[in-house]
């Protein structure tokens, strides 16, 4: 078992403590939803032996294995039911406009996308769907959307329990009011 302290979601400032156990799902800032395969001590190249988790992300079939020391930044918890129900409403009730400047969104685009934030990646979302729906998205736009897209799917598909194709609809039904 590891223990990892980590900072959650957007309006939601606390700390949650992550007891990571084999089998365990967790949330990686670049990989989605992965499964915690093994956890073990292990010694490379002479160096003092350290505890590894290895996990696998099924959506990008690749395998990582972690030190302990590295989960904290690299990691949390995926979302529960109900965090992913207030993720949808927060979707529908957002207001907010991306930026008319087409090099300050996509730095501001990538930068949320980077902090593994899921009300950050909704706003992104709904940020860019708009601008599609007018026709002004460059390749940046299109592929943020795109990432911002998946990694909420997923989320929300995990977290509710329910496939891929069933969240995309309850994410377009929320992003759409």
């Amino acid at each position: 078992m590891i223990y990892c302290v980590k900072f959650q979601f957007h309006t939601h400032f606390w700390t949650s403590i992550i007891n990571i156990n084999q089998g365990d799902s967790v949330h990686h800032i670049h990989h989605g939803i992965g499964k915690i395969e093994s956890i073990r001590k292990r010694s490379f190249f002479g160096e003092k032996e350290a505890s590894f988790a290895k996990l696998y992300f099924s959506r990008e079939d690749i395998t990582l294995m972690l030190r302990e020391d590295d989960l904290e930044e690299t990691v949390r918890s995926p979302l529960k039911h109900s965090e992913a129900m207030e993720l949808l409403e927060h979707l529908a009730k957002w207001k907010g406009r991306a930026s008319s400047q087409w090099k300050s969104r996509a730095n501001a685009n990538q930068a949320g996308i980077e902090k593994g934030d899921p009300f950050e990646y909704a706003q992104i979302f709904k940020s860019l769907s708009r601008l599609e729906s007018e026709g002004a998205l460059r390749a940046a736009d299109r592929a943020h959307l795109h990432q911002s897209l998946e990694f909420l799917v997923e989320e929300v598909a995990h977290a509710l329990d329910t496939s891929r194709e069933e969240a995309r609809d309850k994410i377009a039904e929320a992003a759409a009011k």
